[in-house]
């Protein structure tokens, strides 16, 4: 891990990488994204990567009931996050050396827990970035 330039802020001199569920309805995902990385930008975090999961684009073509119903919910109570996109965020985050991880979505604590085992890194939210 790389040596922060600010020990008060884990965010100050950190790789960080945004990363953001969203709906198939919402349009502005980009807009969120960017204001979350100019919030990380502010407290001295350098944005590496982005990463977004969009709930509910592939649901039309499956068979199941209620897939519209549940675009705004997340994919597992568990990492918010498909088991590939988890995986595909912990490999880049590996080869990049991201140091930190900020969701867009507020995240509940058992989430941050799996999700900062999984991938290795600091978890937070945006919410802790107000």
């Amino acid at each position: 891990m790389k040596q922060y330039r600010s020990l008060g802020d884990p965010l100050g001199g950190a790789d960080v990488a945004p990363i953001d569920l969203f709906s198939a309805k919402e349009k502005q995902y980009e807009a969120r994204l960017d204001e979350l990385a100019a919030m990380v930008e502010a407290r001295g975090g350098r944005v590496v990567a982005r990463f977004i999961q969009r709930r509910g684009a592939s649901d039309r073509w499956k068979q199941r009931p209620g897939g519209s119903l549940r675009m705004s919910q997340p994919f597992s109570r568990r990492t918010l996050l498909t088991h590939g996109k988890v995986r595909e965020i912990a490999q880049a985050r590996r080869e990049a050396e991201i140091d930190a991880a900020v969701f867009v979505n507020t995240l509940t604590h058992r989430q941050r827990s799996v999700l900062s085992k999984t991938l290795g890194c600091l978890i937070s939210s945006g919410e802790d970035l107000v």
